[in-house]
């Protein structure tokens, strides 16, 4: 039983925090907002639509398995800059499959506490959950480019993911600032995917009295 209740518990976590990434992934009015004031636009002097245009063909070659082939109607990729799209493809890949086992699991252990009134059981798990994203945004705020270059190396194997501006014009489009504001979207995300956990349980916990 404790096992069990372990395996619930890491996959409400795994939900959350692939729920988070999904989220902020397809949230290309984030792209669209850092546009306006990043100077993004006069650096590659497109014009906002030709910019989305690319970037919404960035995001579904990421996003779709079936879209096999990056090609963007304004930029060149080098092999390196290919292949380092093609890991991180497959890392969005893989968190849209944890998502889905996650969210199956979830479903049943939510539907578990709601059935036998047992839903208040979440809120001290919730407290204290809340606190690990705001840690880590902390951790993060300190020096966001080295936890960026950390991030990095976690996750690849190779330097790929150093873009040199001339062979991969691209990241001149990504710029460090829109990593950090999709990062906080993730944090803000995962609060608020614990508080409405804590609500229920609260509700649930006044309800009973």
């Amino acid at each position: 039983m404790r096992w069990k209740r372990f395996g619930q518990w890491f996959a409400f976590h795994l939900f959350g925090i692939s729920l988070a990434i999904f989220l902020v992934i397809n949230s290309t009015i984030l792209y669209r907002w850092t546009l306006s004031w990043n100077g993004v636009l006069s650096a590659v002097h497109l014009s906002e639509a030709q910019l989305m245009k690319n970037y919404h063909q960035l995001i579904s070659y990421l996003s779709f398995p079936w879209i096999t082939k990056l090609k963007m109607t304004n930029f060149t990729s080098s092999a390196a800059g290919l292949q380092h799209f093609s890991d991180v493809k497959k890392l969005f890949m893989l968190n849209d499959v944890v998502l889905l086992v996650s969210g199956i699991l979830v479903f049943f252990f939510v539907r578990e506490l709601v059935r036998t009134k047992t839903l208040w059981r979440v809120i001290r798990q919730m407290q204290v959950s809340l606190l690990v994203p705001v840690f880590v945004a902390v951790m993060m705020s300190i020096s966001f480019d080295q936890f960026f270059i950390g991030f990095h190396e976690v996750l690849f194997r190779n330097d790929d993911w150093m873009f040199d501006p001339q062979k991969d014009p691209i990241i001149t489009a990504l710029p460090e600032t829109f990593f950090l504001e999709c990062f906080v979207l993730f944090f803000v995300l995962i609060e608020i995917y614990y508080l409405i956990f804590l609500w229920l349980g609260k509700k649930q916990l006044k309800n009973a009295h």
